[in-house]
């Protein structure tokens, strides 16, 4: 049995509002369909550009079978290279982030400039061309700060998702951030389960007690959309009239999702005393409490932006039931450490959050791979965004494997 086959009949098994499949989080085969249908054929975050300071400044990242390099270059230009040597496959950027005046090759030192061109193959002979055997390279696209690169041969639309988020993200001055802290843990869990998860905050009460300080997720605006209350939205027309774009919106086939929600009353950022944790606001609308705007984009990212921090998260997967996820604290590029912000106060929140997600997503997975798993239904009220992520998965692999 061919492993598209196996895969189709897996996504033809998952009921209408249910989770999916058990092998689908599980089944080698059904990954190895989801790195090439998905993974190598989406957009995927891979840093921001703010990262890449200055010329030669790059940050390395797995994407799926593909190592990634993504460098700025002497012309400003940040690009992104397949991260294999020309001449015997070694990787040339060896480190998670680094800086390098040009690009060698720690195996044979063939030396490569920022913009990927060969400058140096010792030993090759006179006939060599060095013109044939530059870095290979990978679309790369920028909106925001935000890099996303696809390692297809042909990329897919970026242009409606620019359109779309650049109005959202724009007030919040991501040109003038840093990553003030970041972390990775891995979840030993497959990367849907992870993304799931996310989605809702049915969970939340019985885990999440640092984040519920401040967090309330809004159910209208958890799934697909729906009547707006009241109270949220007149929140939008107040944030709106600040310039604050926040009114839900959402890609056609489900992709990508950008909206504004309150926070608990007295709240205005993720701390455990709802206060600022940091000193330095990065929008300039005047509204001393902007809530969160909340904005995901499968299958690699979901962000939360508030008046003094953003916070970016990006899912990488490293098997079937392996999952990295990397989050990055963003503050103004001059609040300073200790003066206008403490690192402890400003992670303590989702630090707390994301181990208490990472221990329910193992226990699922431990579940979920038991031959005696039949997945369940999901709520009507309270798990809208997960069957959302669902829907989008399972629309996606059957219009990319012909089903």
């Amino acid at each position: 049995m061919s492993n598209q086959t196996k895969t189709v009949r897996f996504l033809q098994q998952r009921k209408a509002r249910h989770g999916l499949p058990g092998e689908l989080y599980s089944d080698q085969d059904a990954y190895r369909d989801d790195l090439e249908q998905i993974w190598h054929k989406e957009w995927i975050f891979a840093a921001h550009t703010f990262e890449l300071e200055k010329a030669g400044h790059y940050v390395t990242l797995q994407i799926g079978d593909y190592p990634i390099a993504v460098v700025r270059g002497a012309d400003g230009e940040i690009r992104a290279f397949h991260n294999a040597c020309r001449h015997r496959g070694s990787r040339v950027c060896s480190e998670a982030h680094g800086k390098a005046a040009k690009l060698v090759c720690p195996y044979h030192k063939w030396t490569y400039d920022l913009d990927g061109k060969l400058l140096f193959a010792g030993n090759m002979g006179s006939n060599f061309d060095k013109q044939q055997y530059g870095l290979k390279p990978a679309h790369c696209a920028v909106v925001e700060s935000y890099i996303f690169v696809c390692v297809a041969e042909t990329a897919p639309d970026f242009e409606t998702f620019r359109k779309a988020v650049t109005p959202f993200l724009a007030p919040h001055s991501l040109v003038d951030c840093k990553v003030a802290y970041e972390a990775s843990i891995v979840e030993k869990g497959n990367w849907k389960l992870v993304f799931e998860n996310n989605r809702e905050c049915y969970h939340c009460e019985g885990s999440h007690p640092e984040l519920l300080n401040s967090f309330v997720e809004n159910l209208s605006v958890a799934g697909v959309g729906g009547a707006e209350e009241p109270e949220l939205a007149a929140f939008w027309d107040r944030c709106e009239a600040k310039g604050l774009p926040s009114r839900l919106v959402m890609a056609e086939n489900g992709q990508f999702r950008m909206t504004r929600i309150p926070l608990a009353p007295n709240a205005v950022s993720y701390t455990m005393d709802g206060k600022p944790a940091v000193s330095r606001r990065l929008d300039q609308s005047g509204v001393e409490n902007i809530g969160a705007l909340l904005y995901f984009n499968y299958p690699s990212t979901w962000n939360h932006f508030l008046g003094d921090h953003a916070l970016s998260f990006r899912v990488l997967p490293m098997g079937p039931d392996q999952t990295l996820l990397t989050t990055k604290w963003l503050v103004h590029k001059n609040a300073e450490a200790g003066v206008d912000y403490d690192i402890e106060h400003l992670t303590r929140v989702w630090k707390a959050t994301n181990d208490q997600d990472r221990r329910l997503v193992e226990g699922t997975q431990a579940g979920v791979s038991s031959p005696a798993y039949v997945a369940g239904p999901y709520s009507d009220t309270a798990e809208n965004g997960p069957c959302q992520f669902d829907d989008w998965y399972c629309d996606t692999m059957r219009r990319k494997l012909n089903v």
